[in-house]
């Protein structure tokens, strides 16, 4: 029986047999529809081109009789496009293993793709706290890493992403100071043309006493509304003035250049859905963050979901593109003797994780990407969140952050406040 899984490895082979008939295509496309059948797109040209079109639905016959049920029936599992361009519709293409001008088109339900990295957004660092399941202290790190700042004075900009379990400003703020609006109304009045009217009761200032000043954009408004109709178009997409489309993730790039432009903060901190979903890409790879918090504790589905995603981002050949902005973080370490030795589990199982994006350095050579496993500086060794009971969960978060005590935050949080110090004010993205 073939499964999804084997699609690609079998594609690949088959063209790697037929390599003589490749050889005479300019390009030529593996795609893969929305319910994983797979196609051969090749130039237009090749119609005038004697044989050949024979020899490719031959190529495919041979593909589809090894790939079934994930294949179309004889005669329409070929195309024929002008171009590569048209062929992709949009969508991205990305060389399949060695074969020389071929690439592979993965077409999704979803409009925001982890294979699409983003460029670093100019402006203030943008800090996505990220984490595959929840329950990891990445919100309340969040919140005490807002104040720290603030309290050096620094203007930040807070964006509460977790949008289908919000809950980070109700804990930050007094319900008296939330504002009238939250991200998924500008999402939803966005499509109508009417996001723009609803910035100015889009954020709060926090209250907290800091020499700073911490902006807040909630996921949702003081009145929650008819939040999980909202919720469910706010993922849509938009026709824009060109008569293109802007994806749900565009226009939420574009909230947050006008945020930027609006409030001129110092650093902007991203609280992301958990998970391997549309918002969490979102967030991670195409909002241009300058740094991707990865909040980890210890345990097999921490890692199991970590290694999905960088297996997906070195399929796809994006890694690199990549790997200089993500840093681990160790949530929920405990605060007693087994500190040391979850810790260092936790190193060597993120060491496993990332090795393989590592440069290989051959001897009397030197990378900047290439890191041993006890190195403290390498991306892969963890920032330490220590366990606190006065620190967990957000029900208590509001009147805790009323009452911060700086060298508690600091015992807390200090490696992970010390690094985004070291980030935000070398301009590294690490």
């Amino acid at each position: 029986m073939i499964v999804f899984d084997r699609i690609l490895p079998i594609t690949t082979d088959v063209l790697r047999a037929h390599r003589e008939v490749v050889a005479q295509l300019e390009w030529l496309l593996v795609n893969r529809d929305l319910n994983g059948r797979v196609r051969l797109i090749v130039p237009e040209s090749v119609t005038a081109s004697d044989g050949l079109s024979e020899q490719l639905e031959t190529m495919y016959g041979v593909l589809a009789g090894q790939i079934a049920p994930h294949a179309h029936v004889a005669g329409s599992g070929v195309l024929y496009e002008v171009s590569q361009e048209e062929a992709c519709q949009g969508a991205s293409a990305f060389p399949l293993g060695d074969l020389d001008r071929v690439w592979f088109v993965d077409r999704l339900a979803t409009a925001s793709r982890w294979e699409t990295i983003a460029n670093v957004a100019p402006g203030a660092p943008r800090i996505v706290f990220f984490s595959i399941k929840g329950g990891v202290g990445r919100s309340t790190a969040l919140a005490a890493s807002a104040w720290s700042l603030a309290s050096q004075g620094k203007r930040v900009l807070v964006l509460d992403l977790d949008l289908e379990s919000p809950g980070l400003s109700s804990a930050l703020l007094p319900l008296e100071r939330q504002p009238e609006y939250g991200i998924t109304d500008w999402l939803v009045e966005d499509l109508v043309d009417n996001g723009e009217a609803l910035l100015p009761d889009l954020y709060a200032t926090s209250d907290l006493p800091t020499s700073g000043s911490i902006y807040l954009v909630p996921a949702h408004g003081r009145q929650i509304g008819e939040y999980v109709s909202k919720l469910g178009r706010c993922w849509m997409s938009k026709r824009n003035a060109q008569g293109g489309l802007d994806t749900w993730s565009a226009r939420l790039n574009r909230l947050v250049d006008r945020l930027q432009s609006l409030h001129q903060p110092d650093v902007i901190l991203v609280d992301s859905r958990a998970g391997i979903d549309d918002v969490a890409a979102a967030c991670v790879t195409d909002l241009g963050a300058h740094t991707v918090l990865m909040f980890a504790i210890q345990g097999q589905q921490t890692w199991t979901g970590y290694r999905a995603l960088f297996s997906y981002w070195s399929q796809r050949g994006v890694i690199t593109e990549i790997r200089d902005r993500l840093q681990l973080v160790a949530g929920l370490v405990p605060d007693d003797e087994r500190r040391l030795e979850y810790l260092a589990a936790l190193r060597s199982d993120s060491y496993d994780l990332f090795v393989d994006t590592y440069d290989a350095v051959p001897p009397g050579e030197i990378s900047e990407w290439n890191y041993d496993e006890d190195d403290d500086n390498a991306p892969h060794s963890p920032l330490s969140v220590r366990w606190n009971r006065g620190w967990y969960g957000l029900l208590s978060l509001q009147n805790r952050m009323g009452q911060v005590d700086q060298a508690e935050v600091k015992a807390v949080f200090g490696a992970l406040l010390d690094f985004l110090d070291r980030a935000i004010g070398q301009g590294r993205t690490l």
